[in-house]
Parts: structure tokens; sequence; C-alpha cells
């Protein structure tokens, strides 16, 4: 049923395979390369997958960076895009809502108690001037009337990646970090986490787009088309984020 699908989907794409370069939030890394393989297979397109900071990737993309479509962390770089014409009118759509997750590399309780009593050296999150989920981090943690409190505590990564990196190589005891990282088929794959309520802070909405220079690009589009499919979705929420449909 699913094969039946796919080959639907793609029927109507162009029999020559064409390369799509994606510039991919870090926290949604382990997701697309599940995502680009399955699409690959299907289509026959290639896709090269850059990872970093949505922050980052905004400004590469204003200077003229070779990117085809862009997958953000955010849902207001690929708007700010649109706005000055750097993407496609009309081609965002969000395709994933994430999850943030207090997790350390070792075994051990990890809850909002954890957390208040502060009984750790150093608590990781991402920058939250260029990383939305730094920006969810830091609006959990004054949610909880705990920024002020571990303000001195706190070490910061460049991107998401980075903050997990912290984590697990011990130079941070516990991490606000995206559960896409730790997570796969329903549970926390190594460590321990504490998923954060989504009420304690702005909901992670994560937005594609197609780029000025994908505009053109047959497997740019294709790829966007497959990110909204049941098959893509279903991948997307095996590594703990809420699939989003088109705008």
């Amino acid at each position: 049923m699913l094969r039946l699908a796919l080959l639907a989907l793609f029927t109507a794409l162009p029999l020559h395979a064409a390369e799509v370069r994606v510039a991919v939030a870090a926290n949604f890394a382990g997701p697309m390369k599940a995502v680009a393989a399955d699409f690959e297979r299907a289509s026959g397109h290639t896709v090269i997958i850059s990872t970093g900071a949505t922050g980052k990737f905004y400004a590469q993309i204003v200077a003229g960076a070779p990117f085809d479509v862009l997958l953000a962390a955010d849902d207001e770089t690929p708007k700010k895009l649109e706005d000055e014409g750097q993407a496609v009118p009309g081609s965002r759509f969000a395709y994933a809502v994430g999850r943030l997750v207090l997790w350390r590399a070792k075994a051990g309780p990890v809850n909002e108690a954890v957390l208040k009593a502060g009984n750790w050296r150093k608590l990781a999150i991402a920058n939250p001037k260029v990383a939305p989920y730094g920006r969810a981090a830091v609006e959990a943690l004054s949610a909880l009337k705990l920024y002020d409190a571990v303000l001195s505590k706190l070490v910061q990564g460049e991107n998401i990646a980075q903050t997990h990196q912290f984590v697990a190589s011990g130079n941070a005891e516990l991490g606000l970090i995206a559960l896409s990282q730790v997570f796969d088929d329903g549970r926390i794959t190594s460590g321990a986490g504490w998923i954060v309520p989504e009420q304690l802070h702005q909901p992670i909405r994560q937005d594609a787009a197609l780029l000025k220079r994908g505009a053109n690009n047959a497997a740019a589009k294709a790829l966007l088309a497959y990110l909204k499919s049941e098959s893509a979705k279903q991948t997307i929420e095996r590594f703990g984020y809420r699939a989003a449909g088109a705008k």
C-alpha cells in the first residue's frame, strides 16, 4: 500500500533525476537522513544535506549560499526570507512541531524537581540568539522561575547539535535539547530525559520553504511534496515530533 502511494506521488515527476541542496536545522538532522533516504529511493533524485543553526543559514542564504530548500527550526525565518524575496511566495508550510527535553547522558532521575534542586554544575542550552530551541529553553526556564538562578551555570552551544554534544561528552550534566536527538520509535534511546511540557514555551513550529535558487528545481519541488506525504509524516513522528500539514 505504501509503495503504491509513493509511486502515485511521483508519477507526475520528470524522468530525469536531479539534485537538491537542503539547509536543515540541526535538530532535524536525524529525521532528515531517514526522510531523504526514502525520498531518494522513491524518486531517483539526490538530496545533499547541510545541517546547522537556522539563524546562520539565514545569513548564508541572504549572502548567496547555494541552497534550494530550507527546513528551519522556526516559522519566522522562512517567512522573513519570503518577505525579502529569497524564498518562493506561497511555498512555506509547517513540516513539524518540535519538542524540548531535559536530558542527561547517564541513567538516573531527570525531571522538573532535579532541575529545580540545582545539584549539578552545568546546564547546556543552544544559543537563543540563533537557535529556536535555545529560545524555547530560555522561555521554559523563565516559566519555571529558574532562569536567573541557573544563569551562571548555563553553557551555550552554537546550535542544538553542539548542545547535545556538550551533554553527551560530560561537559554538562544536563541539557535542554531537541527530543528528536535522543528519541526513536516511542522511547528515549540513550541516557534519561524529561519531556518539557509544551505550555512552558512557545510552540516550536518548524517551517520549510522553497528558496529562490530552487524555484525551477524539480527535485526541490518533489522533496517538499514528499514532506507532506503520510510516509514522511510517519517518519517525522517516529523521532518525537508532531507532524504538521501544509498551511
